[in-house]
């Protein structure tokens, strides 16, 4: 039976990834009548580098020590929102004799002789520019959005950002930061919960008092 691995991810702590779970499973088991053995699911930007993503290193450490044939994914973005990133990925798994398989488009880089699909890899590319584009797009407008206002406010003479005397209580910061708290507890190091969770390194350190 064809052995697969599902990766999973949302990028903030606010959205949920079971929905990607239990579409691929379903989809997996039922309908192609594989073997799901293993999760790997993160809450993580997707435009980070792949050594910042522990779900994409632990899921290449563990293809490498056991039977994997396939490594199924929602939709190309969820493999990576960073063109070259998302490739390297693909790369290493093709290199594994592994095969990717896009459920949304029902593609699969390699052939059953595990030969590597010219054809997918050019749609995959494609598809992975056009998604990286559409971002830019979107980051630039909202860039473009931001520095009118900010000119208009200033043309207006109001006052930005929040007052010299705002501070969070400590009861919120504990409430807001659960995720952080718990891994500074754990020992974990600031890159790694930084890459977790998405949240500043200048805030992580502000955590630390309640992690004592």
């Amino acid at each position: 039976m064809t052995r697969v691995a599902l990766l999973v991810r949302v990028s903030t702590d606010k959205q949920e990834y079971h929905r990607q779970i239990q579409e691929l499973t379903d989809h997996c088991v039922s309908k192609m009548g594989w073997e799901v053995v293993k999760v790997f699911a993160n809450k993580v930007s997707g435009a980070k580098k792949n050594e910042d993503r522990p779900e994409i290193m632990e899921m290449l450490s563990y293809i490498e020590q056991h039977q994997i044939d396939k490594v199924c994914v929602l939709e190309i973005s969820r493999l990576g929102r960073n063109t070259l990133e998302a490739l390297k990925i693909i790369e290493l798994l093709n290199e594994h004799k592994v095969c990717l398989y896009i459920k949304n488009y029902n593609l699969e880089t390699l052939d059953n002789e595990g030969r590597i699909n010219p054809i997918t890899s050019l749609i995959t590319t494609i598809l992975l520019e056009i998604g990286q584009m559409e971002r830019n797009t979107i980051k630039e407008r909202m860039n473009s959005g931001r520095d009118q206002y900010i000119a208009r406010c200033r043309k207006e003479g109001i006052k930005m950002g929040r007052p010299a005397t705002y501070r969070k209580s400590d009861e919120t910061m504990r409430e807001q930061y659960k995720k952080e708290i718990s891994l500074l507890k754990q020992k974990m190091s600031l890159r790694n919960i930084c890459a977790i969770t998405g949240t500043s390194v200048a805030t992580i350190r502000k955590l630390y008092r309640f992690a004592q």
